[in-house]
């Protein structure tokens, strides 16, 4: 298990991540307009959910602490709540009825109408992801998705969706993670303000 001397992979994988987040430029209308239904909901007395699986379960998790805790400002509290951390209800959905229900289950007990359903995942075909979808679109909250070139089935069940401009996953997150963080600050900077 030697190393190498060689930083040419490290190199381009820098490039990688340049190449992505300057093709992100186009997708800047798309996140705000995200971030304007978030504050609606908000301003609506609505509460955002999230989730996703693996890395986009982290995601997820990361989200609802810069909303629910703080991001840059001290500000108050937003109500952000991710689906993936209830380790009692996330084992027995799954234990009583499967891995594909996990999420949707708490989309049919959780989110309302004036809520948003905030979804998060590298290839958008998690079947317990779209199942999510599809539960929020049925109980009429707004769903927001964040995905990859090849998210396709997620994109169709999304009302907004942001699908970055790559398919290997560490750029697909890399850009998740940048999107996520600009929506953060758009949203802490309205709140602040007011």
């Amino acid at each position: 298990m030697g190393g190498t001397d060689d930083l040419s992979l490290f190199e381009q994988g820098i490039e990688a991540h340049l190449e992505t987040v300057r093709a992100m430029r186009r997708h800047l209308p798309l996140l705000k307009r995200m971030a304007d239904r978030l504050l609606e909901a908000l301003d609506g007395g609505g509460r955002i959910y999230v989730c996703g699986n693996g890395g986009s379960a982290a995601d997820a998790q990361h989200i609802a602490a810069e909303l629910l805790g703080r991001f840059k400002r001290d500000r108050k509290a937003l109500p952000a709540i991710a689906l993936t951390t209830d380790t009692s209800v996330l084992t027995a959905v799954v234990n009583d009825l499967g891995a594909e229900a996990v999420f949707r289950r708490q989309v049919e007990g959780l989110v309302g109408e004036r809520d948003v359903l905030w979804l998060l995942s590298v290839s958008g075909a998690s079947p317990n992801v779209l199942a999510a979808a599809d539960a929020g679109r049925d109980c009429g909250a707004t769903v927001v998705a964040f995905t990859s070139s090849r998210g396709a089935a997620l994109a169709d069940r999304a009302d907004l969706c942001f699908m970055a401009d790559a398919a290997d996953s560490d750029r697909v997150q890399e850009m998740h993670e940048l999107g996520y963080h600009l929506i953060c600050d758009y949203i802490e900077r309205a709140v602040s303000d007011e």
